[in-house]
């Protein structure tokens, strides 16, 4: 099984930055795509982001395309989602999942999920 945690949530000004962290454990890392979730309270859960295992590619939903960046190291398990221009309406919690298919925007395709790490954007 892979496991996963996210820290780096916290509370941030509109306009600032945020980094998350997915942590991983497992044998088997780098055979799956990671991808970021969010959850505000009254929504669905809404796809972000995801990076393919080797991370040679990268997806990004139009709602933070242009100011969010993913990454991954592999050697250290981990993979990174880089906040820029942060709004109120990004407040959310914050997942990241695996997925042994590829990236997709649709948590069907995900099987491990994380905690969650609570984002809030405000004043």
């Amino acid at each position: 099984q892979l496991q996963l945690v996210e820290s780096g949530g916290g509370l941030v000004q509109p306009g600032g930055s945020l980094r998350l962290s997915c942590a991983a454990s497992g044998l088997i890392f780098d055979g799956y795509s990671i991808g970021w979730f969010r959850q505000a309270p009254g929504k669905e859960r809404e796809g972000l982001s995801c990076i393919t295992g080797g991370g040679g590619a990268s997806t990004f939903a139009d709602s933070v395309k242009g100011r969010f960046t993913i990454s991954r190291d592999n050697a250290k398990k981990s993979v990174f989602l880089q906040m820029s221009s942060l709004k109120p309406e990004d407040t959310a919690v914050y997942y990241c999942a695996a997925s042994a298919l590829g990236c997709y925007s649709g948590t069907y395709y995900y099987s491990q999920w994380g905690q969650g790490t609570q984002v809030t954007v405000s004043t």
